[in-house]
């Protein structure tokens, strides 16, 4: 009964932690559903604990969320849980990057972790989009005067972008 009760528990927080990752990205459940490639009821009993999902059921819902399959794998007891990696000291210790580019994937890096924390989680799908942080690139004509006629848009990276390439 004991591990009866263990698998109810589990299963309520890995829906739970599903619920929350879908408000975050203000993301509906028929959104998600679609996203995921399942239904819409199925999902309901996921994130209320009725249901144990396969891995592949997981790994959709993972890919719609746009995380990590891993996580909620160990969620859900089919992986066991690990030492979460410190993608800082893994940067800082990479011997095929040079400090500026450590630095600035750095910046990158603690720039999204704490958008992610300050963003409000809420219920409402904002504009339909995933994750609504996806940002188009800038495309600019570059124009050579012998090749003005031919001339195609290339991708304008971020200053901080550039430096490191």
């Amino acid at each position: 009964m004991a591990a009866t009760d263990g698998l109810e528990a589990r299963l309520r927080d890995l829906g739970g932690f599903i619920r929350e990752q879908r408000h975050h990205d203000r993301i509906s459940l028929r959104k998600l559903s679609e996203l995921a490639g399942i239904s819409n009821p199925y999902l309901s009993q996921i994130e209320r604990g009725l249901r144990k999902p396969s891995a592949e059921i997981l790994q959709s819902i993972a890919r719609g969320l746009q995380i990590s399959a891993e996580t909620l794998y160990v969620r859900a007891g089919i992986l066991d849980e690990h030492e979460e990696a410190d993608l800082a000291e893994h940067i800082s210790r990479d011997p095929n990057l040079n400090d500026r580019q450590k630095q600035t994937l750095l910046e990158i890096y603690n720039s999204f972790r704490s958008e992610r924390a300050e963003a409000p989680a809420t219920s409402d799908a904002s504009e339909g989009s995933a994750g609504g942080g996806y940002v188009e690139p800038v495309t600019e004509p570059v124009v050579e005067p012998e090749h003005a006629a031919e001339s195609a848009p290339t991708t304008v990276l971020p200053a901080s972008l550039r430096a490191v390439l």
